[in-house]
């Protein structure tokens, strides 16, 4: 039995920075629940189908938003993802630090990207406060947190320790995570404990291309995936995080639905959902840490997988 981790990062954008409080009723609407003429696809679609399966998502939401829109919206998010119980994280893009209609830190002016470019105490005062704006929402108690865009580093570890926050998944061998000061030899594949909190780094394989890929919806095939997980359960592997958006299912142009991608979520959760003998579907809420002391080589898939899944990211790229 191997714990998988269906994880999805929640986010609201306005397409920019300029505009954004005329642009931000619609987007949205857009982002969250994803109008298109066949209907929705955004958030609520992801919801249902998870469960329809009887499968535990963890939605690590972005709160800093709603310093500039107001808690309605974000409780809105929140109100969407409880009914269905499954789990609400932590998660935090802070391009929104500045756009606050409160300062959220003293002297802070135009964008900083990642939160890695934040102090330690920077980092420790903008977690509590994604906190406190969840729980002012209507959420619960977060106990996981992810950075936006993987930007993290160790003094995130030890901004989260201070805020009791005793899980982090923002370590992606693909992206940051072996310049993130966390095991920069070695990349981390598996559960491991780090300046107080446990990492439950992404999910990355070797596809016979020179660089790691992540498990994620919209970058893997169904074959893929399915492959991929069996190998960890035959090696006995801990831990198993894929990652999905709330946006992710639609098109690039956000007015229809990505038919592939669809179908590849829809196949995963009912491969998850025949097999949960083998893979124990859940969330960080009452998780026994499983950390690893020595690291494991990564995944690999084999080439005439990635073969094919070329051909469909070639066929989704021809309907757009």
């Amino acid at each position: 039995m191997i714990d998988v981790f269906l994880t999805v990062d929640v986010e609201v954008w306005c397409d920019g920075w300029r505009d954004i409080d005329a642009k931000f009723p619609s987007a949205f609407q857009r982002y969250i629940y994803g109008p298109t003429f066949r209907g929705d696809y955004g958030l609520p679609y992801q919801l249902h189908q998870l469960q329809e399966h009887g499968l535990t998502g963890v939605f690590f939401v972005e709160p800093l938003f709603s310093t500039r829109f107001g808690l309605e919206r974000l409780s809105e998010i929140l109100s969407l993802i409880r009914e269905k119980d499954h789990e609400v994280q932590l998660h935090m893009h802070t391009e929104w630090v500045d756009e606050s209609n409160e300062p959220l830190l003293d002297n802070i002016s135009g964008k900083k990207q990642f939160l890695r470019y934040f102090s330690l105490k920077e980092q420790t005062i903008l977690i509590r406060a994604g906190m406190n704006l969840i729980e002012s929402a209507g959420g619960p108690s977060v106990n996981a947190f992810r950075a936006g865009s993987f930007g993290f580093n160790t003094e995130t570890l030890r901004a989260l320790a201070a805020n009791h926050i005793a899980f982090d998944s923002s370590y992606n061998a693909s992206m940051f995570g072996l310049d993130s000061g966390v095991s920069p030899a070695v990349p981390l594949v598996e559960p491991v404990e780090c300046e107080g909190v446990y990492e439950y780094p992404m999910t990355v394989f070797h596809g016979g291309t020179r660089s790691l890929r992540h498990v994620q919806i919209t970058a893997c095939s169904s074959r893929e995936m399915e492959g991929l997980l069996w190998q960890a359960l035959e090696s006995e592997r801990k831990a198993f995080v894929i990652l999905s958006h709330n946006f992710e299912l639609l098109d690039s142009a956000m007015n229809r639905p990505d038919e592939i991608v669809v179908a590849r979520f829809r196949r995963l959760c009912s491969f998850l959902d025949r097999h949960r003998d083998c893979f124990r579907v859940r969330g960080f809420h009452g998780l026994t840490p499983a950390p690893v002391l020595l690291q494991p080589a990564p995944l690999t898939s084999p080439i005439w997988k990635t073969g094919l899944r070329m051909v469909e990211q070639g066929l989704r790229r021809g309907f757009r």
